[in-house]
């Protein structure tokens, strides 16, 4: 989030802001597709099996690594010569103003990061397989650090921080490989850069791999779909960046960090028949995402305004710009549960190599995300993609669960866990009309840069602190419980 704060602090929404967002969202948008939507979906499993029965999990690894770094060669140069097609595609808005030129340029710059970061997730894949989490969790910090770095020394300097901004993210890249490499090696699989070949392994590989592509990508493109529709209004990408960045920070501290390390729990529950052990890993992650993700959708929901502003309304983003981002994480709020849901639905399919019922599942979401953000935009206007985007999600949870009634038991919470999640709402919502309140009263006090800071922070922090005491008393949280899911994971 720090990054966010110096985007909209020395760069300010506008068309450069417009522009980056758009380029950077394409190298991030493939990345997913390719590499955490395919690989990591297809590949953990298959290679979990390999270094459980000891099937040369090395030569396994070395050429799906071989096979990605082929596609993504092919994929990158070609991607590189179409720029000002691949922006049109994805931000029409931009043709009709000088924001198209400036996404085109910094595309070019910016798009071989997905090439390092693709490689980077399947060896992240290979990590989280071995149970070795830290670095595979560390390693996306490098672009962050790096870009805080380059923003950082622009701001001393007075140079141009656009500059050092798109610079920073291929090379952050670049560092993310070797360092997950080396970690790989030391975890003692051995990769190497091979020729890619085709045989019934990788073959079994692919076919289950571009399903999932095919699911992530529906994903994607939803996501795709919001930023066509606000590339019409100006400023309103950069707008929803922020609202997304927001929401997304519960979103990628907990739920995908529980479906990542949720993923071999259960491949490995199932190859053992263990179901006893692939339901409690279920619910026991159920009950640690909620825990830590309901009470922030509540306060997205409630108190948008002071959470927005003590982040970006400094230097050149003004009080109207984080009113339209407050706005659009309302919208945001409603939807965060049912990203946590589809975070932890979703490995019960890919533990059992069944790839092609959630890609089945996110088409029809998708359908139902574009119809919205297109349908609404005369009457909603940009926030209509936000609207779509978070009925969507609920859309995809329904879909998700019906379908997984097929697995039995495992894939439904036990008492316990639907009794802990009932505890854990009315502690949140308890939270969230302490925090209502508070604001109602003090809110005036968010004058300056310095008092908007200080309210924000204190605002999390009372959040945090009647929160921990109403779960507490109600039930729905505790430390133990707490504890001992961590040790599972």
């Amino acid at each position: 989030m720090g990054r966010e704060v110096l985007f909209y602090t020395l760069i300010g929404v506008g068309p450069i802001l417009d522009a980056f967002i758009v380029a950077f969202r394409l190298p991030n948008m493939f990345r997913r597709f390719f590499a955490e939507g395919a690989f990591n979906a297809a590949f953990v499993p298959m290679f979990s099996k390999r270094v459980e029965n000891s099937q040369d999990p090395d030569g396994f690894a070395s050429q799906s690594m071989g096979w990605l770094a082929a596609i993504l060669i092919f994929f990158t140069a070609t991607a590189m010569i179409f720029m000002p097609a691949l922006v049109w595609a994805t931000a029409g808005g931009f043709s009709q103003d000088a924001r198209f030129d400036l996404a085109v340029q910094y595309g070019r710059i910016i798009f071989p990061y997905i090439f390092l970061i693709s490689l980077a997730a399947l060896l992240s894949g290979v990590l989280n397989a071995k149970d070795h989490f830290a670095m595979a969790a560390a390693a996306p910090v490098v672009l962050n650090v790096l870009i805080i770095i380059a923003l950082g020394f622009a701001w001393i300097s007075e140079k141009s921080a656009i500059t050092y901004l798109v610079w920073s993210v291929p090379l952050a890249g670049f560092f993310q490989l070797i360092l997950l490499w080396s970690a790989v090696k030391k975890s003692g699989v051995n990769i190497t850069l091979v020729r890619p070949r085709l045989s019934p392994e990788m073959g079994h590989l692919l076919k289950v791999a571009i399903p999932a592509a095919l699911a992530n990508g529906v994903v994607q493109i939803n996501l795709l779909v919001g930023q066509i529709v606000a590339s019409f209004f100006p400023g309103s990408v950069s707008w929803l960046y922020g609202a997304d960045r927001l929401y997304q920070l519960p979103l990628g501290v907990v739920g995908i960090a529980v479906g990542i390390v949720l993923l071999p729990e259960l491949s490995r529950c199932l190859q053992a028949n263990d179901n006893i052990g692939a339901k409690t890993a279920f619910c026991r992650a159920g009950e640690i995402s909620f825990a830590l993700t309901f009470p922030a959708a509540v306060a997205l929901f409630i108190i948008p305004l002071p959470l927005v502003s003590a982040l970006f309304e400094h230097g050149a983003t003004g009080r109207s710009d984080t009113e339209a981002i407050a706005f659009a994480c309302t919208i945001y709020g409603l939807g965060l549960p049912a990203f946590i849901l589809q975070k932890l639905l979703q490995p019960l399919y890919f533990a059992r190599e069944d790839t092609k019922r959630p890609f089945r599942y996110a088409v029809l979401a998708m359908i139902v995300n574009g119809a919205l953000a297109v349908g609404l935009m005369p009457y909603l206007g940009w926030i209509s993609a936000a609207v779509a985007t978070s009925i969507s999600s609920w859309v995809m949870v329904i879909l998700l669960s019906k379908g997984a009634r097929q697995f039995g038991d495992v894939a439904r919470f036990d008492a316990q866990t639907k009794n802990r999640l009932v505890r854990i709402a009315t502690a949140s919502l308890g939270m969230g009309a302490a925090l209502w309140i508070g604001d109602v009263y003090l809110g005036s006090m968010m004058q300056t840069s310095l008092t908007r800071v200080l309210y924000g922070a204190a605002i999390v922090f009372a959040g945090m602190i009647i929160y921990g005491i109403l779960a507490q008393l109600t039930g729905g949280l505790s430390l133990s419980d707490i504890r001992r899911s961590m040790r599972r994971s």
